[in-house]
């Protein structure tokens, strides 16, 4: 503990997050936003940067994905132990949700990192003795079923968080939305501490906005309506109503529903869009606001494989710290990149038989698709033309290995699942396919440092960045990308990788697209030209890994949003 008041009094920024990838062993993430904000955690830690993380327990984790013999994704729960990993901490606040006190309790976990730096990493726990039993279980679910339940969480996200940090002996100068989630931060800022902010209003409390937005910073990840989180005002009432004045919300946050987005866009200093291209389309969104764009990195050293940081090691000794010295890559000798790549995917193969059964080849291109299952994410958009697919294959044979989770209530995302299951059971005679189950951190580890081809089909423009091609790509894998979120910027044609059509294209000739670019450039690269592969190899690796970093990511916070 005593580590612990050390950190106290230096930290200064507050980063709150619904979900984060820490390690395997906690299920405290989802999918891209919770991995994204756990290298963000691990860059903070190998920077020595002053920042405290915010997010809840999920004692009960996102799902558990199992397949079973029809194809479709069966969920299955995901509990993890907190008192594996981290210590209850000898503080309390209490919430009034609704008409009850809801006690919230923060778990603390240390993040260190190898060169010495720690961030600390606050979970709220609701499951205490205390609370209603109705209350215990709001922090159990990571994206629990129904609106109510999501507002109860993000009430004791937002409010609750900043009370904890408070009680805790935290000076929090910024506070880091990272989504809408914990945008009832923000207006609790407003009212919660009268005395820091402007002019009294009629009730006795004091509001002034601009004070807010000095301390506040927002990044915004998704332009899917779905991602944006809408709350009808009699539950607003109902449940925030005895903590925050609900007329106050309408004004900052929607007349006819409280939409977190627009509240966290209202009470923001600093924005931003994860990507150029995110940051124009969420411009179009709120034109009224101003958005910057910081563009989504990795952590490089958690996502190269052992075999391939040793070549990084040997080019570019600090690349840990500082990863723009992965611009050396081309210093690599072919044999020993060739030789690393190939021993990870005999490892993503060996992995593949276990889960699965299937039998792969270490001799043939292996394309990957890890993302999760959902319709704008278009993972069944290689299936289009089965028929040309079996004519490419025959003359250059590859195999595809898919994984990923579909949410429990998007039954579109769920049929894509089975539909792929079928592709995989009708072509099996000229193409190895396999879906891994249970997509998480350890999985993608396996896929992104084993595939050699990495395949990604978003819908234009929903993409608002992605990080999977990244961390592909710092291994050695090549994208096989549609232009959207951050590919527009990592692409080079030959180069890095190859897109599916021209920026713009029309999304219905994507798949003749990528069937051409399959059969005409990639597939007789890999066969015909050894040399040139590893050369884009070494191109992938050197300018995506040098840039796409969230140590340079977070350099970029640091200067642009938290320095005042």
């Amino acid at each position: 503990m005593s580590e612990f008041a050390d950190l106290l009094p230096r930290t200064r920024i507050a980063y709150f997050t619904m979900e984060i990838a820490l390690r395997p062993e906690m299920h405290t993430y989802a999918g891209g936003l919770g991995v994204l904000a756990g290298d963000t955690a691990r860059s903070c830690a190998d920077l020595s940067l002053p920042v405290v993380f915010v997010t809840l327990i999920n004692r009960e984790g996102y799902l558990r994905q199992e397949i079973n013999g029809a194809g479709s994704q069966v969920v299955k729960p995901d509990p993890w132990t907190p008192e594996d990993w981290a210590r209850p901490l000898d503080a309390m606040i209490a919430l009034e949700i609704g008409d009850r006190a809801v006690w919230v309790r923060p778990w603390l976990y240390l993040l260190r990192s190898p060169a010495g730096g720690v961030v600390p990493v606050l979970l709220l726990d609701t499951r205490l003795d205390q609370n209603d039993p109705e209350d215990r279980g709001i922090t159990d679910s990571l994206y629990g079923d129904g609106d109510e339940y999501r507002l109860k969480q993000e009430i004791v996200l937002g409010i609750g968080g900043v009370r904890i940090l408070n009680a805790l002996g935290f000076a929090i100068e910024t506070f880091h939305m990272n989504e809408g989630h914990s945008a009832l931060l923000a207006a609790s800022l407003l009212c919660r501490y009268p005395h820091q902010f402007g002019n009294k209003t009629a009730d006795g409390l004091k509001f002034d906005a601009d004070r807010v937005r000095e301390r506040c910073v927002f990044t915004t990840h998704t332009p899917v309506e779905a991602g944006h989180d809408k709350f009808d005002y009699g539950s607003v009432e109902r449940f925030v109503g005895k903590i925050l004045p609900v007329d106050q919300l309408r004004l900052l946050g929607g007349e006819n529903h409280l939409n977190m987005t627009r509240l966290a866009l209202n009470l923001s200093g600093f924005i931003n869009g994860v990507a150029e291209r995110h940051a124009d389309i969420t411009r179009k969104m709120f034109p009224v606001f101003r958005i910057r764009e910081i563009t989504n990195g990795i952590h490089v050293a958690t996502w190269a494989h052992p075999a391939v940081a040793k070549l990084y090691d040997k080019v570019a000794p600090s690349w840990r710290h500082e990863p723009e010295e992965l611009v050396n890559a081309d210093l690599i000798e072919n044999e020993a990149i060739w030789s690393a790549h190939q021993g990870a995917k005999e490892e993503l193969i060996a992995e593949v038989k276990r889960l699965t059964g299937q039998e792969l080849s270490p001799d043939i291109p292996l394309i990957a698709f890890a993302r999760r299952m959902t319709g704008y994410k278009r993972p069944d958009l290689l299936f289009e033309d089965t028929d040309r697919l079996r004519r490419i294959a025959k003359d250059r044979p590859f195999q595809v290995v898919m994984a990923g989770k579909a949410h429990p209530n998007d039954a579109t995302g769920q049929a894509i699942i089975r539909e792929l299951h079928e592709h995989a059971r009708k072509l099996s005679d000229d193409i190895p396919m396999a879906f891994l189950p249970d997509y998480g951190m350890s999985l993608a580890k396996v896929l992104v440092s084993g595939a050699d081809i990495w395949l990604n089909t978003p819908l234009p423009p929903y993409e608002a960045s992605g990080t999977s091609g990244m961390k592909a790509a710092v291994n050695g894998g090549l994208n096989l990308s549609v232009l959207d979120g951050w590919w527009l910027e990592g692409w080079i044609e030959g180069d890095t990788g190859w897109s599916i059509g021209a920026d713009g294209s029309d999304p219905k000739r994507h798949a003749r697209m990528l069937y051409d670019k399959l059969e005409g450039t990639v597939l007789p690269l890999y066969y015909d030209d050894r040399r040139g592969w590893i050369r884009m190899m070494k191109e992938a690796m050197g300018k995506i890994g040098c840039r796409f970093n969230s140590q340079r990511m977070m350099r970029r916070y640091a200067s642009e949003a938290y320095l005042k």
